[in-house]
């Protein structure tokens, strides 16, 4: 007779008290199997993979010594959430990870009462768990909160802002340091190479078997040398960090060994005061090709688990590939060119740049503010800075953009990429407010490039003008327009008509042209590529305002004041009255899906525009 196949572990855990009333003995099955699901669940989806993979043995200790939902556990960025979520009862859901109506990639408050913050940002986690201890000491309730933060979002100021506070305040939190030496690109910066050096003790370990062998024959000298190492070791592991913040150090320990995680995860519950536990772990682990390329399988497309990634030829190039070649070709015309990112660089296309240019190459880590000052710091003294930076990631850095470019009126060209949706990442890596945000700064010239060409033209034109510059682009590619390899620089604020109609002017800005000119055809409407938010072709929007009975502005931007609001104005300011429909991103957050589902969703398709346009008339 054939015993039926015992019941896997992972199928009996619906939330974390199934977890806690496992067995310890029981956890290392858990974790292997929750691997597996993963690596079978991520490869059908898509989505962050390497860092989950390294989070599993934490996730299930985490569960399985706090008292969840209770006690708090706030992830930073929240890329290795996907162990977190397949165990507080979203295991059925993880097929619909990032599609539209379906799992968040990152915590999301209103997905779950375990997803205790919204993230999507590095080096929140610390912040946010040291309010939720204090709103729960205020309130008399008897809760635990615990920040769960990567060695790249440590190197954040925000990161040491919350540490410096957290000590000050004596509050019962616990910040957990994941140490795998890796965020999305390779770490940079002092900070992070002193962890490296100091963390993982293995240095210690080696210098102490060699004093011990050569001094072992004279022990009076091995006691002396002993108490030196402690000193000076006193003086330069992390402990003497994290305690001069207030915070109890413990660690390192192995992250994915669950009895030592269990044990001192359990002694530090009944610890008061900051406490600080440094893990180490390592990305991808148990998948042999995500622990030999942690960066490629940093987020990954559908895979077959059995081959890996596979390369996919694509004929047309993105966005950021038209930037990355444009950015060498600069810079072997203008040695004045340099480029920087905030920890970005496959992200922002900068690898080759990187090989090619090192000396001009600048990785600030996971520091935005940092990033646009430095880069002002540059141009004050004849450097011609390129900033490469996502438009959510340079929302963290507005003031520097602000008191410490514009005012000055220095020479920076923002590279801005992922503007407008950029699908399954959803809202907290969306660019719907740079032009809204850029276009009210004095001193800033917006552009807004409709295919790889214009893209590659408007970079040079910005690289070209004495004043700070921005050209925001889509993620993903365009039309497909191949870009001309000589470098024309054009007139500055001035749009084209891309297409003569009657009646209708669409002003089209950006991503949205393309489309803007299929509704065209339909309507037999004048269609122009404007191309410039600021300064804006106000002579082709007066022209098209005395031709035309209606005029439309399209933006993958929200409508409020974004370049529609700029034509408003303008129409104002001549003192024309003209019917005008503004259509762009909605007053409301849109959700992760498939970027063309969620563009027909805000009406900024073809068929979307044309609908809103025959409405209009309708009316």
């Amino acid at each position: 007779m054939t015993l039926p196949a015992p019941t896997p572990l992972l199928d009996t855990i619906q939330t974390p008290a199934d977890v806690r009333q496992l067995d310890r003995k029981q956890l290392p099955q858990l974790a292997t199997e929750l691997r597996a699901f993963l690596v079978d669940s991520v490869s059908q989806t898509g989505g962050h993979f390497a860092s989950n993979l390294g989070s599993v043995e934490l996730t299930i200790a985490l569960h399985y010594v706090f008292d969840t939902p209770n006690d708090r556990l706030v992830w930073d960025v929240g890329h290795q959430t996907y162990p977190h979520k397949i165990l507080t009862g979203r295991r059925d859901k993880m097929h619909t990870m990032r599609m539209k109506g379906g799992l968040a990639g990152f915590p999301k408050r209103e997905e779950s009462d375990y997803d205790t913050f919204g993230v999507g940002h590095s080096s929140t986690s610390i912040a946010a768990a040291l309010g939720m201890a204090e709103a729960a000491r205020q309130q008399g309730i008897q809760r635990k909160c615990v920040a769960i933060i990567g060695d790249g979002s440590m190197t954040a100021g925000m990161a040491f802002e919350a540490l410096n506070n957290a000590g000050a305040m004596e509050t019962d939190l616990l910040v957990i340091l994941n140490d795998n030496d890796m965020s999305i690109s390779p770490n940079v910066g002092a900070l992070n190479h002193y962890f490296t050096k100091l963390m993982s003790g293995r240095f210690y370990a080696a210098v102490k078997e060699g004093s011990n062998k050569v001094l072992g024959i004279a022990p009076p000298l091995q006691k002396l040398a002993q108490r030196a190492e402690e000193h000076v070791k006193g003086m330069m592991t992390p402990s003497t960090l994290f305690e001069e913040f207030g915070f109890n150090y413990l660690g390192p320990i192995d992250g994915h060994d669950l009895t030592s995680l269990v044990d001192t995860l359990s002694n530090i519950r009944k610890l008061k005061g900051p406490q600080f536990l440094h893990i180490v772990t390592k990305k991808g682990r148990g998948y042999k090709l995500a622990e030999n390329d942690p960066i490629s399988y940093h987020g990954v497309a559908q895979f077959s688990p059995d081959k890996g990634l596979t390369s996919k030829a694509n004929s047309k190039p993105t966005y950021t590939q038209i930037f990355g070649d444009w950015l060498c070709d600069m810079a072997a015309q203008d040695p004045r060119l340099v480029g920087i990112t905030p920890a970005m660089r496959e992200g922002s296309g900068m690898v080759r740049f990187a090989r090619d240019y090192p000396d001009r190459y600048f990785d600030v880590g996971i520091a935005e503010q940092h990033a646009v000052t430095f880069a002002a710091g540059l141009a004050c003294d004849g450097i011609k800075p390129v900033v490469a930076i996502y438009s959510t990631f340079l929302q963290r850095a507005y003031d520097q953009l602000i008191h410490d470019v514009a005012l000055q009126n220095l020479p920076v060209v923002f590279a801005i990429d992922r503007a407008g949706l950029v699908g399954a990442d959803g809202p907290t890596h969306a660019g719907a407010f740079d032009l809204s945000f850029l276009r009210c700064i004095p001193n800033m010239l917006v552009m807004t490039p409709s295919d790889e060409n214009e893209c590659r033209q408007l970079l040079y034109t910005a690289f070209t003008l004495d004043a700070p510059t921005a050209v925001r682009y889509p993620r993903g590619s365009g039309s497909g327009v191949k870009p001309d390899a000589a470098f024309t620089a054009f007139p500055v604020g001035k749009g084209v008509c891309r297409r003569e109609g009657e009646k209708i002017a669409i002003l089209a800005f950006g991503s949205v042209v393309s489309a803007a000119l299929l509704a065209g055809e339909a309507l037999n409407a004048t269609v122009a590529d404007m191309r410039f938010v600021k300064p804006l072709d106000v002579a082709l929007v007066q022209d098209l305002a005395r031709r035309h009975t209606l005029l439309v502005t399209v933006e993958e931007n929200v409508v409020m004041g974004g370049a529609g609001s700029a034509v408003l104005e303008a129409l104002s300011a001549l003192n024309l009255t003209v019917p005008t429909l503004q259509l762009g991103l909605p007053d409301t957050y849109v959700e992760h899906g498939d970027p063309a589902l969620l563009l027909a969703d805000c009406g900024l398709d073809a068929a979307g525009i044309e609908a809103a346009i025959r409405a209009r008339l309708a009316v």
